[in-house]
């Protein structure tokens, strides 16, 4: 066994711990912080490409490593890595688009004056997911997750003296919590139910024969709670508010978290665990799955909408990435995981591609993002252009050179085959439309029509347009394995030998999707291409635009209902722990207090005063006593004689 699978741990320790090498640097030492994350993320992905080798040797290729963490009474909780294709695919997307960020942050966040702080926050982010990818147990995955939560919270407010950007780390922190607490009580239920956390234990695991037999008719509710973790994480209506407002963080920032990492973790998370989703399905089909195909098909279309009555450059994107993992959601739901999990790593490296792509035009233009204010770039930003086309071309699903357009159609065909309902097939090609219609209009805005706001504009510096470079190289590379005619990256994840089959590329649904890309490409053509200030749709159908452009107005149904509840709630606890709780402490305080009082006056004046006269007295007496006391014996025989004179007066008185 290899070296590298026996210490795959090692691949999210070393970002981890040249995070940590970081925050000790002080933030003069800007080369050497930047260097020593890039570094970092080098050796994570040296390790990586060293780890992904040997799942070449075998189709099914899995390795395990498992330990004891601690013992309470006779149970032990156990911990572990796991290696498998899904897992190595993930850690060379991860880490390479993660390396490819780093660099364009030199460009972009040059002027910034916590750029040391910043290199350490990208460094931490990518260990934990990087932690996320090989765990081996829901647990040790659980902790991983949770650290992306707080590296994303980090990042996303990290110019936090924008009061904008503080307010989005906090939507973003508490929301994706409200899917973990999910995600935490399915933790524990299949805990309860299999007695085990790992995914793989030597045939003992909760992924395994043995541990699904334990699990049985829970499996639902266990699979339901995890994926609420993923809703959340990956942005899934009713939970997606968070993921449009993260754009608040610094570019590369959105590149991370809506590219390689944190929205990605979801969508994994439910591949991870997928045996749960499916176990006792009839002909591919159970509650959980219909439940996720229902949440992803909900949103992507919702988000799809939204995009095209935005004019933020960032802001489109965002809700361009909800829309895509929305579509991975529907694929995973009708079984297509290997369809689900290439459209991801393709989606890696081309939504990596936008984002950043979008850096080099805010910051070719001063850090404006209104595309409104933009226009004419192809010729001023030729590097941007081209390479912004070209992941266009790969969101919009342009098949044949675009690996964007080859997973998509992978997905197609998979929906197009679910048993149950051919309905989500229908609205994912209305989802084709769409897309390629809102890219289109970005890209009419900034890079075609009359030059707006743009004469100071410039091109990017080498090391902003050299990732750009990459990654469109990449994605259109990636298109390879990803064609029909040789599915080496489906065969690889479903542990498969690929067969070369050009015949596969005559296909009617690769046509019918390229007749709706090119429709939704030619209608927004139409519809922009002589585009101001004011947006067609905006002129057509102003009452739909503006409720598209405030997002359906889901944050305010939220805000007037959840968010007023909770305020409510709290007002209420406020009240009564100010003025009953309190109150009744204060009362039993004040009747403790006037008992005291009564207690003291009581014993002061009655029992104390008693007591005293009586002493006062008995000492008076006892002093008229004393005073009789002289000591002299004829005092005393005088006394004497008085007495026995008046004893004998009182007999004879008597007698």
């Amino acid at each position: 066994m290899s070296w590298i699978v026996t210490n795959i741990w090692l691949i999210p320790a070393v970002p981890l711990a040249f995070s940590l090498l970081i925050l000790f640097l002080s933030s003069s030492r800007r080369a050497a912080a930047a260097g020593a994350a890039i570094i970092g993320q080098i050796i994570a992905l040296g390790f990586s490409i060293l780890a992904f080798l040997p799942t070449l040797q075998a189709p099914g290729f899995r390795a395990v490593q498992s330990f004891t963490w601690f013992t309470f009474g006779d149970q032990a909780l156990r911990l572990g890595w796991v290696l498998d294709p899904l897992a190595a695919a993930m850690l060379i997307m991860i880490t390479l688009v993660g390396l490819c960020i780093f660099v364009f942050s030199v460009g972009y966040m040059a002027g910034d004056k916590n750029f040391t702080r910043f290199f350490a926050y990208l460094s931490f982010f990518s260990g934990a997911m990087l932690g996320v990818v090989i765990a081996n147990s829901l647990l040790l995955l659980f902790v991983s997750w949770e650290l992306v939560g707080l590296a994303s919270y980090l990042l996303i407010g990290f110019w936090i003296d924008r009061p904008s950007a503080a307010a989005a780390a906090k939507k973003a922190f508490i929301t994706t919590r409200i899917g973990d607490l999910g995600f935490f009580l399915g933790m524990l239920w299949l805990y309860h139910t299999s007695g085990t956390l790992l995914f793989y234990d030597n045939g003992n695991g909760a992924l395994e024969p043995s541990g699904l037999l334990k699990i049985g008719s829970s499996a639902t509710l266990v699979a339901l709670l995890i994926f609420c973790g993923a809703v959340g994480k990956s942005g899934q209506f009713p939970l997606h508010v968070w993921l449009p407002d993260a754009m608040e963080g610094p570019t590369p920032v959105s590149a991370l978290i809506h590219a390689a990492t944190m929205v990605a973790a979801g969508v994994f998370l439910v591949a991870r665990v997928y045996p749960l989703f499916s176990l006792g399905a009839v002909n591919g089909v159970t509650p959980s799955l219909m439940v996720v195909i229902s949440i992803g098909v909900v949103t992507a279309l919702m988000a799809s909408l939204i995009a095209l009555a935005q004019f933020d450059i960032k802001r489109i994107l965002a809700y361009s990435t909800v829309s895509q993992l929305g579509l991975m959601m529907v694929s995973l739901g009708v079984g297509g995981v290997a369809a689900g999990i290439m459209h991801l790593l393709a989606h890696g490296f081309f939504k990596a591609l936008l984002f950043l792509g979008a850096g080099s035009v805010i910051h070719g233009l001063h850090h404006e993002q209104d595309i409104r204010k933009m226009g004419g770039l192809r010729w001023i930003m030729p590097v941007t252009f081209l390479t912004y086309t070209i992941g266009m071309m790969n969101l919009s699903g342009v098949p044949f050179f675009f690996s964007g357009g080859w997973t998509k159609e992978e997905i197609l065909h998979r929906t197009a085959e679910w048993p149950l309902s051919r309905l989500p097939h229908y609205l994912m090609l209305a989802g084709v439309i769409l897309t390629a219609l809102y890219m289109t209009r970005q890209m009419i805005y900034v890079f075609f029509g009359r030059k707006r706001e743009t004469s100071d504009a410039h091109e990017s510096p080498r090391v902003m347009t050299m990732p750009l470079i990459i990654l469109a190289v990449c994605s259109i590379i990636l298109a390879i394995v990803l064609t029909p005619a040789w599915p080496w990256l489906h065969a690889y994840l479903n542990g498969e030998p690929a067969r070369l089959d050009f015949g596969a590329l005559i296909q009617p649904m690769l046509f019918l999707s390229l007749l709706l890309v090119a429709a939704g490409i030619g209608l927004a053509w139409l519809m922009y291409r002589n585009a101001g200030e004011t947006d067609p749709l905006a002129r057509a159908q102003p009452g739909l635009f503006r409720f598209l452009g405030q997002k359906m107005w889901i944050d305010e149904f939220y805000e007037h209902t959840f968010i007023a509840f909770s305020r409510v709630v709290a007002h209420l606890s406020d009240f009564l722990d100010r003025y009953f709780w309190d109150g009744l402490v204060n009362l039993f305080s004040g009747m403790g207090q006037a008992f005291a009082v009564l207690s003291k006056g009581f014993d002061d004046h009655a029992i104390n005063a008693r007591v005293d006269n009586t002493t006062a007295g008995a000492r008076r007496f006892g002093r008229l006593i004393a005073a009789r006391h002289s000591g002299q014996i004829q005092a005393y025989l005088g006394a004497i004689a008085i007495g026995m004179l008046l004893l004998l007066v009182l007999y004879a008185w008597l007698a």
